[in-house]
């Protein structure tokens, strides 16, 4: 009895050790999740509270966690900007006149030869970590003392993509160099704008630092689990 009493408890905790094994492993190699397109305020799209009462933007935000390598999708017309900034001056006053080019990007500017609003959309690739500001800087700041703004702050996540990533030969999107002038990229796109689909060597590096992560937990969790089955001496 004592013979068969003993071989059931090992019996068990082994069993319990290839259960929390499996679900170590479940939970981690799931952790690097996929870059992702956010669509700003949802179906009210990026107007000024003056033309969409029910706007809010930071609710919006707040309620999403952004990464290196995630798109921003304005869905506007031609009569609202949308202005980046990484300055909270510029962003506090409703107005990028003074800033630098290298902390503001104009994306999209409104178009005064224009008879009538007609539908943009506007892909913003997030580029930089940390606090991005985002508004309408139209009519001498008006579109944004009216509610259209927001700000984010962006994690590192799996890092940016090839496609994004910065290089001597290939300046980023909020270089001032981009394109070979000053001016902003044109990034105006269908509505139903998908964000391009990496190769596989892409994804495999971009989960590189996930997978170390990975194995670091998990070899320290079996170390741990072969000195419970010394001290039961199983």
């Amino acid at each position: 009895m004592g013979q068969s009493s003993g071989y059931n408890y090992s019996t068990s905790v082994l069993q319990l050790i290839t259960i929390v094994s499996c679900l170590v492993v479940l939970s981690c190699s799931g952790s690097v999740s996929a870059y992702k397109n956010y669509t700003v305020g949802g179906s009210l799209g990026w107007f000024d509270a003056l033309e969409k009462p029910d706007v809010n933007y930071q609710k919006w935000a707040d309620s999403k966690n952004f990464s290196l390598g995630d798109f921003l999708i304005f869905n506007t017309d031609n009569n609202h900007s949308v202005i980046q900034t990484y300055n909270f001056t510029t962003y506090k006053f409703c107005d990028y006149d003074d800033a630098l080019q290298n902390d503001t990007i104009e994306w999209s500017a409104t178009d005064p030869s224009s008879t009538a609003p007609h539908p943009i959309s506007v892909a913003v690739p997030l580029l930089k970590e940390g606090m991005n500001y985002f508004f309408s800087s139209d009519y001498d700041g008006e579109q944004c003392n009216n509610g259209q703004h927001f700000k984010i702050n962006v994690t590192h996540g799996q890092g940016l993509p090839k496609s994004l990533d910065p290089s001597d030969d290939a300046p980023a999107p909020n270089s001032p160099d981009y394109r070979g002038d000053d001016s902003a990229p044109e990034t105006i796109v269908p509505a139903n704008f998908n964000h391009p689909i990496e190769e596989e060597s892409d994804k495999d590096e971009a989960s590189g630092s996930g997978s170390v992560y990975f194995n670091t937990k998990f070899y320290g969790l079996l170390i741990f689990l072969q000195i419970v089955c010394i001290f039961f001496k199983i």
